[in-house]
């Protein structure tokens, strides 16, 4: 698939800057016991970004983040603006938290996400200078969709605060997981591959570093560390969504030349499972950033976007 194949990649009419005020519900109901890593399915306590989720009402919740300035993505810095993905994953932990609490008809396995919408306000994004940055959020549930009596998918959107003021907004989608690995494509193998620099790809380390170049300049997703702590914990067959979206993201800084800071919105669809490594993702330059396309064995696996500043 090639750059004009790109443009023709149909994404959901949303924008990808998503930036709306979640609405706080009247009322609030006592405070839940706190947020285990084990309860989250995480591999470690160092994983651990969410402290507690309150349910406020019917499908609203307030959450309590805290974000290291050590973590794993972040600049080595004395003063860090938190890795985009950090949102990510801290609202994937949010609905796991929520599922496990308010969803029991969902069953023991936790859902995976399948589409992803990330909005971020530069302006207001916060320097962590100390330890770490403690982050409440406003958490709605929505869109649960019933399925022979339970939950076939939902939504959980979350929006992040600091001193008061939302400085990002991220919305996924979750569903059940797809199963075993015969339901992953095999990617093609691509010999004498040549991973980019870090900062290149607007990473802060070469471990977390996703993508390589291949024959003919094809751009493929190989994670220099398959079994990264946090978009491949436990070294899975197949690439979870945080990891399809931070590919995105890198390939998309790879091509227009821009930094780290300059992305203000990430979205993602995830449309069939992609093996760890091996599947090809295509970008192509649009007015307000970039659209990618992963495909696998020539067919389409993901589709997202990259909103930029502009200059």
């Amino acid at each position: 698939m090639h750059d004009g194949a790109v443009q023709q990649v149909v994404l959901p009419d949303k924008p990808v800057v998503v930036f709306s005020r979640v609405r706080r519900a009247a009322g609030r109901e006592p405070a839940e016991d706190p947020v285990t890593w084990r309860g989250l399915g995480l591999e470690t306590m160092a994983s651990l970004l969410v402290e507690s989720v309150r349910r406020l009402g019917d499908r609203f919740f307030e959450g309590a983040c805290q974000w290291p300035r050590t973590h794993p993505l972040n600049e080595r810095d004395t003063a860090v603006v938190h890795h985009p993905l950090i949102v990510v994953e801290s609202t994937r932990q949010l609905a796991a938290a929520v599922q496990r609490r308010h969803l029991p008809e969902c069953g023991n396995a936790l859902f995976e996400a399948t589409s992803v919408s990330l909005g971020l306000s530069p302006a207001t994004q916060p320097t962590e200078r100390h330890g770490a940055t403690r982050v409440p959020a406003r958490v709605v549930l929505s869109d649960v969709v019933p399925q022979a009596g339970a939950p076939a998918s939902f939504r959980v959107t979350a929006e992040y605060l600091h001193r008061g003021q939302a400085f990002a907004t991220c919305a996924m989608t979750f569903a059940p997981p797809v199963g075993s690995q015969e339901d992953t494509g095999v990617a093609a193998s691509h010999p004498g591959l040549l991973h980019p620099a870090a900062a290149a790809v607007g990473a802060a380390a070469d471990a977390d570093v996703l993508l390589a170049r291949a024959a003919q300049g094809r751009l493929v997703i190989v994670p220099r560390d398959p079994a990264h702590p946090v978009f491949l914990p436990g070294a899975p067959d197949r690439l979870t969504a945080p990891a399809l979206l931070e590919a995105g993201r890198q390939a998309v800084l790879l091509s227009s030349g821009r930094t780290a800071r300059a992305v203000v919105g990430l979205r993602l669809v995830v449309r069939a499972p992609v093996p760890t490594a091996g599947a090809v993702i295509d970008v192509a330059r649009e007015h307000s950033g970039a659209r990618f396309a992963v495909t696998v064995a020539g067919r389409p696996a993901a589709t997202g976007a990259v909103s930029l500043l502009r200059t």
